[in-house]
């Protein structure tokens, strides 16, 4: 019952998940804030990229169709229920993802960080929170019959772990200048 609870949470997860990676490996491109400033800071910064967000978002998505497809024969290979998403709820997912990144991006900003420094636990949930409200305000229905409270408790103890790992394994392979 746990394995199943822990794997359906990360697939449930998947396409909030993937969205900021092929942000990364797609970025560059002209900054979403088009060089402004606010205050004397950078509104985001040249990070946050409108081609990065597109594709990550497209990436994001699609993803959500390919695990639809690959729900029974993954589930059954693995002896598990495997939830499945919906249109609304898979553009939540990815776009949500990205504008929680994105609207973390400017806190950092607003508090005197730069671009890269670290924000311990805002780092960890921005796309979180920003996939799960928008996934929730799309579609309600799929969404609460998806995140159930252990599936959400799930996904905010197992996503810190997931993204400090994969954020130390992108630095060391000189995809990311910073761990975090």
């Amino acid at each position: 019952m746990v394995i199943e609870l822990v794997v359906g949470a990360f697939w449930a997860m998947l396409p909030a998940y993937v969205p900021n990676n092929a942000a990364v490996l797609a970025g560059g491109g002209a900054p979403i804030d088009g060089g402004r400033t606010w205050g004397g800071r950078r509104v985001l910064g040249d990070g946050k990229t409108w081609r990065g967000t597109a594709v990550g978002t497209l990436v994001g998505f699609a993803l959500a169709f390919l695990c639809n497809a690959a729900a029974d024969p993954v589930g059954s290979a693995l002896g598990v229920t495997l939830p499945r998403f919906s249109t609304l709820g898979a553009f939540g997912l990815a776009f949500g993802a990205m504008l929680g990144d994105v609207a973390a991006s400017f806190l950092k900003r607003r508090t005197g960080r730069e671009r890269g420094a670290a924000f311990p636990g805002l780092d960890q949930l921005d796309f979180v929170v920003g996939a799960l409200l928008l996934a929730a305000a799309l579609d309600f229905a799929w969404f609460t019959g998806t995140f159930t409270l252990p599936v959400l408790g799930v996904v905010l103890v197992v996503t810190p772990i997931l993204h400090v790992t994969t954020n130390v394994g992108a630095y060391y392979l000189g995809l990311k200048d910073e761990p975090w």
